[in-house]
């Protein structure tokens, strides 16, 4: 019983977002909405999604970029009522489920190979 309560509110959270197909080694951008005092503004973060965590309403991602030199990497609810739109600028071809990898390398080493090819 109070897992057919839980799947209902599940499906309820999920429901709510339509996002694009995406996958480990993409190039996404996502729009976020930042409050700022009483103003609300949305901000575009983009990067590479170097992991997909969890399921359902809880599922997370993780985006990776250099920004200034430096690596930020993010996680987002991907369910999150703050994430306006999610699209793709590449795709990128991946043989793992995770990227961690990346963040030993810098340069040309930390680029993935398109999926086209």
């Amino acid at each position: 019983m109070v897992s057919d309560i839980a799947m209902k509110i599940d499906a309820e959270n999920r429901s709510k977002t339509k996002y694009p197909s995406f996958k480990i080694g993409d190039t996404i951008k996502i729009s976020v909405k930042v409050k700022e005092g009483d103003k609300e503004r949305v901000q575009a973060y983009s990067g590479v999604l170097i992991a997909r965590n969890g399921s359902g309403a809880t599922e997370t991602i993780t985006v990776r970029k250099v920004s200034f030199g430096e690596d930020v990497e993010r996680i987002f609810p991907l369910h999150s009522p703050n994430i306006v739109e999610i699209t793709i600028e590449a795709s990128g071809k991946a043989r793992r489920a995770k990227l961690y990898y990346l963040r030993k390398r810098t340069g040309k080493q930390a680029r993935l190979a398109s999926a086209e090819a």
